[in-house]
Formats: C-alpha cells, structure tokens, sequence
C-alpha cells in the first residue's frame, strides 16, 4: 500500500488537473492584485514571463494535453486549448520553459505503467509563439521522454534532448520550418 501510494505521490494523478471545467471561485472578497483563476481545478506546471504573462497546462482524462493562458494584464484566462489529443493514461509531470518573443515550450509523456518505470509509449514535445493560438507537436513512441528544451538564436531555434549512457537524442524546432525529424546518435 505504501508503495503504491508513494507511486502515486511521485507520478501524480492521472485525473490532474483533469475533467470538466469547473466555476471559477468567488473573487468578489479577492484583493484588488488578486488574479483570475483558470477555468479548471488547477495546472500540472505554470509559468510566467518577466512582462507578466502567464501559461497553464494540465492533462484531461481520455482528451490529452490542454493549454491556457493569460495576458499580462490579468485579465480572464484563455478558454482551454487542446494541444494534443490522446486517450492514453497520462503518467509523468509536465515540463514548461518560458522563452523570449512569446514562445513557450511544453514536454508531456503518456502511457500505462510510468510508474513502474516503463518508457512512455507517447511523448511529445510541442512549442507555442506569440499569442498561443497555433502549437507545433513532434510524437516520439515508446521513448523515455524528452528530459530539456533549450533556445538558441534567441528563441528562433529550440531543441529537446535525451541522453542515456548509449544515445544522445535530439529534437530539432525552428520557427520557420517547425520540427525536424528526431536525431539520434551513438556515444
């Protein structure tokens, strides 16, 4: 029992974040700096650029990856977006990365038994720019997951990587041409 609730604890919920939206709470008594809150019961990651904006996104049960997202001001949240649609289980955390000139990067992993340490059978790695109505996504099967996203070019340039003792993988984005095709070289 013990094991299993600590596999749960470390992996997270398959219903994170997951389901129907739900009311926002009464902000009627918030303070004046308070912020809206998304239309969901909470984000698996969050993150805020230095201007202010603001970028959420959870799991939905047998729907897949959603995003929301929120202007610099602090106005209402953006209604939910599905990035990625897949009716697998999710089973790790997801990894948000904040990058200049709006673009965010997003890495998320689906699959039965995570938890007791199999790959993925679905890993994406997906990026958004400017205002975050359009997202690129790369599917990678039966992988471990991308483990980094890092910018080069300002944030013209992306790539994700995964090194293991024998391989080092690569995940090539541009803003101009979208994804490449993954890379993988022997060590």
């Amino acid at each position: 029992m013990t094991a299993l609730l600590g596999a749960i604890v470390a992996c997270g919920s398959t219903e994170a974040g997951a389901g129907d939206a739900s009311p926002a709470p009464d902000t009627s008594q918030a303070s004046p700096t308070a912020r809206p809150s998304p239309s969901h019961a909470r984000f698996v990651e969050e993150i805020e650029w230095a201007d202010g904006r603001r970028v959420g996104m959870y799991y939905a049960a047998k729907r897949g990856l959603m995003e929301q997202h929120q202007d610099a001001a602090g106005g209402a949240w953006s209604k939910p977006r599905l990035v990625y649609a897949t009716k697998s289980d999710p089973c790790q955390s997801i990894i948000l990365k904040a990058f200049d000139g709006g673009t965010v990067a997003a890495i998320a992993n689906w699959g039965p038994y995570c938890s007791d340490g199999e790959p993925p059978m679905e890993s994406i790695a997906a990026v958004g720019t400017k205002n975050l109505s359009k997202w690129d996504t790369k599917l990678k099967e039966s992988f471990d997951g991308w483990a980094k996203v890092e910018a080069s070019d300002g944030a013209e340039r992306l790539t994700f990587t995964r090194s293991s003792t024998e391989w080092l993988t690569r995940l090539r984005w541009s803003r101009t041409d979208g994804f490449g095709e993954v890379e993988e070289t022997r060590r």
